[in-house]
């Protein structure tokens, strides 16, 4: 609890003994055995003066709720006079002066004190509960580094606020620091914990030359990284502003219960002033001949107190407080699982998601080009290696050796399986060939459109495309697995081919699953990569359409007829890197970026960012959202089921102060505990 909530919980702890006291007291006091009053003397007394029984009694009301009546004469200073604390306010000072003219018999000096003091009690089981859901923002919060190491002219480092780092400075980061600016490491090599950006507890390898982004604590080694950008356009500050904004972004119950809350009450302010005026001038034109006096005492009272009591009842903590309160615990549920929701609307907006559509690469697949096969031909010849090599890892070799001086990115990919040993379900497990020897190449020749020719060790190695197969007259295989396809020729005798392809994600399938088990109807695929590419990895993964060979225009163009598709309740989400689907992402009902850390136009485009490269992460943001609008619902119904009964009973004057209290506060306390539920979420 924080300062000020242990103030209010000591105010409530001293106000609460002292009303105990003196409802004893005065039970004792003004309690009768028949008759007469158990203390005679003094019961008489008090009885006749009553009144003087509200002095004690202002001590412990005042010690609680001296803030509650402040803030009531500044909201009417402010003409803002319609809110709980004015409520509150006349419904309690209301209660203590009818207790006293009335002497006790209608109202009370009790309950309007334990009306202020439950009340207090439910503010403070707000603050907790708004404290304890700002525990995962916090911890988001923690991310925002407070200084920059650089190393100054003797080497020694010196400490800067990171906003005084210059981009292009080198900065220094030490084993358990955070990385206060994205850049590029130019030395060492270390561990990163991510989790306050990813909510993953598996630590990322990272050695010089890769990106590094704000916000990462830094585990191992001693790292200095040069900055790409300013500090207040790094990621973490993106981030921050990100979640801190989010608040400014309500849904349509929050924008309901606010235009509900200022018409409603005024309205019940109005309402309980009617309760209390027209009844009685009725009932006293109605019985012209009764004494004013029993009029005042009997009639009037009765229906003021009535009155009050409504006031009690009509006030719209419930509404209020829960609801914006639930949403806050589930974006805070969200962001500790490193999945930032821009506002409350779009947390709402993921609720009614019936279609999903997915960008391919780097969404569904790693976006890297991998190899994934290596198939040599049968009778190919590949001694002139001079090397006791496989077949498999000599096709590899050649193919590797040829594309040596080409910067293509299939080029890079031979490169990758070559350094890295030949590896993949379909490839050998011999021992890796000892890097490649540039001196044996020669006569290099680049075939646009075809691909590369190469004199190795006295060979000449064609390799490249079916085309440049073709322009050789040379028969290569047809029959070949999906992806970019490289076929290799030694001396114009087909040696077998490579698949390159675009590796599917580990757990992509499984994201797939969850969505449809969580209630999404139709699941999308949208790619410019090619047909048989696309239905290959649609097919794979269980997705109901698949659309290949589109434009960045066309794939905004089958969002909109997919919009036109959906029910006008239902909404659409898409789900892409962020940089090159930014128009897909705007235009879509929900944008979703994926594994966007250190993606400007992602966090830009995107209503919701997920800081990793699990798509797993959008089956576990609709489940938060649907939890969250779940019990927003539950905490209406319920809130507006008793407030109304209430009123109701409250009017004709069968519910007393008691139950008064219990439909104000007790309402607000259960439905607080229960917004508290949405941080509570299971993957």
């Amino acid at each position: 609890m924080t300062k000020k909530q242990k103030k209010v919980l000591k105010r409530i702890i001293i106000s609460a003994i002292l009303l105990a006291v003196l409802m004893v007291f005065e039970h004792v006091v003004l309690g009768k055995s028949g008759d007469e009053y158990r203390v005679p003397v003094l019961g008489e007394f008090f009885y006749k003066y009553h009144f003087l029984l509200l002095i004690p009694y202002l001590v412990p009301y005042f010690i609680i709720g001296h803030d509650i009546l402040k803030k009531a004469l500044k909201g009417i200073k402010n003409k803002q006079v319609f809110d709980e604390n004015f409520l509150m306010a006349i419904a309690t000072v209301g209660a203590l002066v009818l207790g006293a003219v009335t002497k006790g018999e209608e109202g009370g000096f009790s309950e309007g004190t334990a009306v202020m003091l439950f009340y207090q009690i439910g503010e403070l089981f707000q603050a907790v509960a708004v404290g304890k859901s700002r525990k995962n923002i916090a911890a988001l919060m923690d991310i925002r580094p407070d200084y920059a190491n650089i190393e100054g002219e003797n080497g020694e480092l010196v400490r800067v606020s990171p906003d005084e780092v210059a981009v292009g400075s080198v900065i220094v980061v030490k084993p358990g620091e955070k990385i206060p600016i994205d850049g590029e490491i130019v030395e060492g090599e270390t561990s990163l914990d991510t989790k306050a950006l990813t909510g993953e507890s598996v630590p990322r390898e990272i050695f010089s030359g890769d990106s590094v982004i704000s916000g990462c604590v830094n585990l191992s080694g001693l790292i200095k990284i040069r900055t790409t950008k300013a500090f207040g356009e790094s990621t973490v500050s993106k981030i921050l502003d990100l979640v801190e904004n989010s608040s400014m972004k309500k849904s349509r119950s929050e924008n309901f219960i606010a235009k509900f809350a200022r018409y409603y009450t005024p309205s019940v302010c109005y309402a309980a002033l009617a309760l209390a005026v027209i009844p009685p001038v009725v009932i006293l034109i109605a019985n012209h001949g009764m004494p004013f006096g029993q009029w005042a005492t009997g009639v009037l009272s009765t229906w003021v107190i009535r009155a009050l009591t409504f006031l009690v009842i009509s006030c719209p903590c419930a509404l209020v407080i829960s609801i914006p309160l639930s949403f806050f615990g589930g974006i805070g549920a969200a962001s500790s699982r490193g999945i930032l929701v821009k506002g409350s609307n779009y947390l709402e907006a993921l609720s009614q998601t019936t279609t999903v559509v997915f960008d391919k690469t780097g969404t569904l697949t790693k976006g890297v080009f991998e190899v994934t096969g290596v198939y040599p031909a049968e009778g190919a010849d590949f001694s002139f290696l001079g090397t006791n090599l496989d077949k498999k890892t000599a096709l590899l070799k050649i193919a590797n050796l040829a594309e040596s001086y080409s910067d293509h990115p299939i080029s890079k990919s031979l490169k990758m399986a070559l350094g890295d040993g030949v590896s993949g379900p379909q490839m050998s497990t011999q021992p890796r060939p000892q890097g490649t020897n540039s001196e044996a190449v020669s006569d290099v020749e680049e075939i646009s459109g075809h691909g590369v020719g190469a004199t190795v060790c006295g060979k000449r190695i064609s390799a490249g495309n079916i085309k440049l197969m073709n322009s050789l007259g040379i028969k290569a295989e047809e029959n070949v697995p999906v992806g970019t396809i490289v076929h290799v020729a030694v001396d114009e005798t087909y040696a077998g081919y490579i698949v390159i392809s675009d590796v599917v994600k580990e757990n992509s399938k499984d994201a797939i699953k969850a969505l449809k088990a969580s209630g999404i109807r139709k699941t999308v695929m949208l790619t410019g990569d090619l047909e048989a590419v696309g239905k290959a990895v649609g097919t794979e993964l269980g997705l109901d359409e698949i659309h290949a060979e589109l434009l960045p225009a066309e794939k905004v163009e089958m969002v909109e007829i997919l919009l036109q598709e959906k029910g006008p309740k239902d909404k659409l989400a898409f789900v892409g890197d962020g940089i090159n689907d930014a128009p897909v992402l705007s235009r879509a009902d929900i944008g979703i970026a994926m594994g966007a850390m250190g993606s400007d136009a992602a966090i830009e485009a995107a209503d919701v960012v997920l800081m990793d490269d699990n798509p797993a992460r959008i089956a576990l943001a609709m489940k938060i959202s649907r939890k969250c609008l779940r019990i927003v619902y539950e905490n209406i119904v319920f809130a507006l089921i008793v407030k109304f009964a209430c009123l109701g009973l409250g009017a004709f004057g069968i519910a007393n102060m008691w139950i008064a209290i219990f439909a104000d506060v007790g309402v607000m306390v259960l439905a607080v505990l229960n917004s508290i539920r949405c941080l509570e979420i299971r993957e």
